[in-house]
């Protein structure tokens, strides 16, 4: 372990201040036990091929990622990687993502989120969206450390990410006041949603199977698969969206994408709606193309004039 990581866990354990700028630094989502947990004795598996695959999470955790100070917009995004709830395509669609936001102003705070097929969690389907409503708080508990903005704080996700970004930003509560653990007395809902090629619907035809099955299991209760099918779940307070999406997506079809943005018109809620004819599904900042990469310009944009609404 590195001196940069003890010194993080010394502070989060002990409460003291540590501002850190400019560099990435670890912290655990949870202090002592972490809840709907079971101990297995199976390590996280960390496979290092074109792209670093992160497998059977035990300790949640964020990795932040700050901008300079003098370059900061307050901005932050929450980064769920995807991976279709079995694994996390962790630098494709985390690490890299957190610098690119660096480069523009932004935090970036890659969530390494518990999965819910690592048989590690007394309630699968819960394990994730806790995580991504702890990281969420956690980032707002720390944010005058951090140069960040409470009210400027967004969730972005790729593939199933999308489905836990566009799940907290449905199924959120605005802290717990009375709670005994500081952290959870802030609010947990996202100031905005960045969903990328997102796997949305878990009752549509056009759902993605696989993502179903890990978080529900194949035998699911029509209830529990309507409550995180999102585009029934869009509220008046969800929060703006922009979208990303590939019309040839053939892993995650576009349709799930149409079902939550056409949700949030009806409810009168901004939304900004990129549909690629070209990327298929997985492909990050497509910085090897550039219509594709095109995308993290209009994003740039999009968070410029988000930060001047506020």
């Amino acid at each position: 372990m590195n001196i940069k990581r003890i010194l993080c866990l010394y502070v989060f354990f002990t409460g003291l201040t540590l501002v850190v700028t400019g560099q990435d630094f670890i912290l655990p989502l949870y202090s002592g036990e972490i809840p709907n947990s079971k101990k297995t004795g199976t390590p996280e598996k960390i496979e290092k091929k074109d792209i670093i695959v992160v497998s059977n999470v035990q300790e949640p955790n964020i990795a932040v990622y700050l901008p300079s100070k003098r370059f900061a917009t307050g901005q932050a995004v929450v980064i769920c990687p995807g991976g279709g709830y079995w694994v996390q395509a962790y630098d494709l669609e985390g690490t890299d993502i957190a610098r690119y936001l660096n480069s523009i102003g932004v935090a970036g705070i890659v969530l390494k989120s518990r999965l819910p097929t690592a048989g590690n969690t007394v309630e699968p389907h819960k394990a994730p969206l806790m995580d991504a409503q702890r990281a969420m708080r956690l980032v707002r508990a720390n944010s005058a450390n951090w140069n960040i903005n409470t009210a400027k704080i967004g969730v972005m996700g790729f593939s199933a990410g999308g489905h836990l970004a566009s799940t907290l930003g449905t199924h959120f509560d605005y802290g717990n006041k009375s709670a005994s653990d500081t952290v959870e007395r802030f609010s947990c809902r996202p100031d905005f949603m960045v969903l990328m090629y997102p796997v949305i619907s878990f009752t549509s035809p056009l759902m993605h199977p696989g993502s179903k099955d890990a978080l529900l299991g194949k035998s699911v209760d029509p209830k529990l698969a309507e409550y995180y099918s999102n585009e029934l779940q869009v509220q008046d307070d969800t929060p703006p969206a922009f979208f990303v999406h590939a019309d040839d997506d053939k892993g995650v079809p576009v349709e799930n994408t149409l079902l939550m943005y056409q949700a949030m018109r009806k409810k009168k809620i901004s939304a900004e709606l990129h549909i690629l004819s070209e990327g298929d599904h997985g492909f990050g900042l497509g910085v090897n193309n550039d219509h594709i990469a095109s995308w993290s310009e209009n994003f740039r944009l999009w968070l410029n004039w988000q930060n001047k609404k506020k």
